[in-house]
């Protein structure tokens, strides 16, 4: 008979640290030893006692998977798109995991060009991503970047899609992507730093040149920002994107001259934010230039495209924030965003058209597509709500008629949208500010309190969670789970200043708001501390921490995935990935004022004794973004603080990072996993 695993007990070895006259002491601090056999030994136990405490919900999982599965149409393929005379295409084919790229020529008709079959690259592999196809003009080559362990570090190769093979030419260290010049000899690349894997260096590569004969035409030396490097949508401009958290600069030259030297466009100023798209012999800047929170669209010719040229063309609005914009020939497409809700705006340059598509209820997503064509009257957008499956639609701006290309199949014959409804609600925070939620259930499930619910929010870095329809949620939903996406301050779901007040010295808003929604929903009777659930990922995974130090009882479990939650250590840390690129977001602790007040939340540094909701939390090994010994940590102090019996786990992934397992469904049985963890603290085990 197997002996029964105890909770792991990590080693307790203090170490000292100290800065502001303020001394803390990590009990934990040995576990970021990322070769050491003794931390991976730990690891290991953990998974180990992990996988004995969920044996009774294995069989559970596969079933929960396999229905995930069964509902995703296996051998499904992407709405084909054209760019330089070809139709591309992503299939899949049943019983394979990963991707198939293929074009035609001219005509849908044409005979399939295979370009990639990632099932045949993955064999052998543990983990496997393909990223940055990007063809050459004369449509005879291809680049491609490929990670393997989830790290994020993509070696750089190149294709013939004449005759197949794979040239001799490979970097290393890269982001994956690459643009093309004008000239189909001359490729522009950016590397990471090997150890901070911050994007610093623009390399230019001719094809048949070794690594080490390629170029550095432009080198970011301050380590707050990254780098990157694009082509215009008109082709005309190859252009070096510099970016930190608040500010922008570019650098371009023409395509068709790769020899040139970089020109600056705008020199950056702190504070200045701006993106850069072209059109004719102008620049359109989409820019937050003289306090314009919200941002505003300005032009400027393309030889002068300094500062004190830009000439305003959408005025800043303090109701509607500026998203994007999208240029074609004839139109000019500006996303915004007004209320919290996506607004697709069309516009001719003639102005003999200006109008918005019109959607028809709070919990939806619409956002303009793939559209690579720029002599079109065609505008490819999708839109989902949390009822209602994915569309992709191709509509005539000249028109206004709408051609359904595709809509997300959902392979279950006891799917019905109409079984669902959706509604966004609003509660009231501490401040009074009012905070959106938007929620999804079955119809027939009741609101007497005694529901289920599994509360979904993010909160960093500006990213908003718009409201999305999930064929894997169904497994929840079907099963009595009421599903509620919390718009907290720290996304830009109601603007900029949304963000504004969740960050650096208010970030707190961001978890007393997502708090505040729990009271309100518990409340409202939608559910109970008995029946309420949290979930949140990376920086959700932070939030994830605070609302367990902070509320611990409003909660009967908590999942939390790769979480950001030993922030005062990792922030005075330069030397491991994204930290110096993130003062801006969470503050420079060696500054006293930002290190009380990020210590004052940081949830490792924030443990205490006390009872504490059921808890999981996952990490990668390989993790690029939030180092698996973050998560590590926290869970060996939470295990010595903890007063009841309630169960706390951390699975490691071993073999992946940031995003989890690759393959198409691999993923799913982390989602299973993780449902399962839920379903069976309700006693739900079918």
């Amino acid at each position: 008979m197997k002996k029964n695993i105890e909770a792991p007990v990590a080693r307790i070895i203090p170490k000292k640290l100290e800065l502001h006259n303020d001394l803390r002491i990590d009990n934990y601090f040995w576990l970021n030893q990322r070769e050491d056999q003794n931390v991976l030994d730990y690891l290991e136990e953990e998974n180990a006692y992990y996988e004995q405490e969920t044996s009774h919900t294995k069989d559970f999982e596969v079933q929960l998977f396999e229905e995930m599965k069964a509902r995703i149409k296996e051998d499904d393929s992407s709405v084909p798109y054209k760019y330089n005379g070809y139709w591309y295409i992503v299939r899949y084919e049943k019983g394979k995991g990963y991707p198939i790229y293929t074009r035609r020529k001219e005509t849908l008709k044409a005979d399939e060009e295979l370009l990639f079959d990632c099932n045949e690259m993955a064999e052998g592999h543990t983990y496997f991503r393909l990223v940055g196809l990007s063809v050459s003009p004369d449509n005879t080559m291809i680049t491609f970047g490929m990670d393997l362990t989830g790290r994020r570090q993509y070696t750089l190769q190149i294709k013939s899609l004449v005759t197949n093979e794979v040239f001799s030419d490979t970097i290393e260290n890269t982001t994956g992507s690459s643009t093309w010049a004008n000239d189909n000899s001359t490729l522009f690349y950016a590397k990471k730093d090997e150890q901070t894997l911050r994007s610093n260096e623009i390399f230019k590569h001719k094809i048949g040149d070794s690594e080490d004969q390629d170029v550095v035409v432009f080198t970011e030396d301050d380590d707050t920002f990254g780098a990157a490097v694009y082509k215009t949508k008109s082709r005309k401009y190859i252009v070096i994107a510099c970016y930190s958290t608040l500010t922008n600069e570019f650098h371009f030259i023409n395509a068709d001259r790769p020899d040139d030297s970089f020109k600056i466009f705008q020199d950056r100023i702190r504070g200045l934010e701006y993106s850069i798209s072209h059109f004719e012999d102008q620049f359109y800047i989409l820019t937050n230039k003289d306090k314009a929170t919200n941002f505003k669209l300005m032009k400027t010719p393309e030889t002068q495209t300094g500062i004190d040229n830009w000439v305003e063309v959408i005025a800043h609005r303090d109701e509607v924030l500026l998203e994007d914009i999208e240029i074609f020939k004839d139109y000019l497409i500006i996303s915004e965003r007004t209320n919290g809700l996506n607004e697709i705006r069309i516009t001719r340059w003639d102005k003999t058209q200006d109008y918005y598509l019109p959607f028809d209820n709070e919990t939806y997503t619409a956002n303009a597509g793939t559209n690579v064509d720029f002599d079109t009257e065609i505008l490819r957008f999708s839109y989902n709500s949390l009822t209602n499956p994915a569309s992709v639609i191709d509509f005539n701006m000249r028109t206004k008629e709408r051609d359904v290309k595709k809509e997300q199949e959902v392979l279950d014959p006891k799917f019905d949208k109409n079984n669902y409804t959706s509604e966004r609600i609003w509660a009231t925070a501490v401040d009074g500010t009012k905070i959106p939620m938007s929620l999804v259930r079955r119809k027939d499930t009741k609101l007497d309190g005694n529901a289920p619910l599994l509360q979904y929010a993010y909160g960093s870095y500006g990213s908003t969670i718009d409201p999305y329809f999930s064929t894997i949620r169904l497994s929840l939903l079907d099963r009595g789970f009421i599903y509620v996406i919390a718009h907290i301050r720290g996304s830009e779901y109601l603007g900029r200043d949304w963000y504004e007040n969740g960050k650096l010295l208010k970030k707190k808003n961001t978890f007393t708001d997502f708090i505040d929604c729990t009271r309100h929903l518990i409340e409202n009777k939608y559910t109970s501390k008995e029946h309420c659930y949290a979930m949140g990922g990376s920086a959700g995974g932070l939030l994830m921490g605070v609302i367990l130090n902070q509320a611990p009882y409003l909660y009967n479990g908590i999942i939390s995935q790769v979480p950001f939650v030993d922030v005062v250590t990792t922030m005075l840390d330069d030397t491991i990935p994204l930290t110096t690129g993130e003062y801006d977001e969470w503050g420079n602790p060696n500054d006293k004022a930002y290190y009380d007040y990020i210590k004052s939340y940081s949830p490792y540094d924030n443990v205490k004794t006390q009872d504490y909701p059921h808890l999981l939390v996952t990490t990668g090994l390989n993790d690029s973004q939030v180092q698996y010994w973050e998560p590590a940590k926290w869970v060996a102090k939470l295990r010595t603080h903890k007063q009841n019996t309630n169960k706390l786990f951390l699975n490691t992934n071993m073999d992946a990072g940031h995003g989890g397992a690759s393959g198409r469904f691999e993923a799913l049985k982390e989602d299973a996993q993780e449902y399962a963890f839920l379903l069976d603290l309700e006693g739900i085990h079918v």
